[in-house]
């Protein structure tokens, strides 16, 4: 079999062997980490108003070698917002039980959204801030759309089987115990004092407490 021979890197001048098609990686960035750094630009300055010159800046590599990892700025943008709602809906899904009231599911969506919203703040953080000005916006935003309309499923579950007060309104309530959570992003810090689980044990107490019948 003849020897493909190895191309030259426009930018470093160094040899690197064929990659079958695969997209190579940046010396000292690979795609993970990229799009980790891509986030904070966005989040820091707002994505509508974050160019690829910024995010050149702000990597310490050239265009060019972006687009070595990722096609567009709004690649970047779906895919970090896929990662934050692919892991709510995860965690909404693992308590989501035909079987199982509404409070205690409800507790559960509490407990594993502030789960998610710690572990992948950056990302989550993103989604909170969306304007609606791209398709891909629109799309994560009716995605944000329906996990609320699940918490309002849930909370009227709870009431109509008593657990939960019935002056209390149905389509309020949802989104003000979304709203609380999601307000985490602008004041906790992770690392700090205390734990995710006490955190949730403080949010699923200020709640819950306050709504049971």
């Amino acid at each position: 079999m003849p020897t493909v021979p190895a191309t030259q890197d426009q930018e470093t001048g160094t040899s690197a062997a064929p990659s079958n098609g695969a997209r190579r990686g940046r010396p000292g960035y690979d795609r993970e980490k990229l799009i980790s750094v891509c986030v904070q630009v966005f989040n820091e300055y707002g994505y509508d108003t974050t160019s690829m010159g910024m995010l050149s800046n702000h990597l310490g590599i050239s265009k060019s070698a972006i687009y070595h990892h990722v096609n567009s700025k709004e690649e970047i943008l779906e895919e970090a917002l896929l990662r934050a709602l692919d892991s709510l809906e995860k965690a909404m899904g693992e308590v989501r039980t035909p079987d199982s009231r509404g409070i205690d599911q409800l507790e559960g969506v509490i407990r594993g959204s502030i789960r998610v919203l710690v572990d992948q703040m950056p990302y989550v953080t993103l989604l909170l801030r969306l304007r609606g000005n791209s398709p891909v916006e629109i799309a994560a935003l009716e995605r944000r759309r329906r996990i609320t309309r699940t918490v309002e499923e849930l909370v009227r579950q709870a009431q109509n089987e008593g657990d939960l007060r019935e002056d209390i309104s149905g389509k309020s309530t949802p989104r003000l115990i979304l709203g609380m959570i999601n307000s985490i992003v602008d004041w906790y810090q992770p690392g700090g004092p205390g734990t995710t689980d006490q955190l949730a044990d403080t949010a699923v107490k200020m709640v819950l407490e306050g709504l049971r019948a």
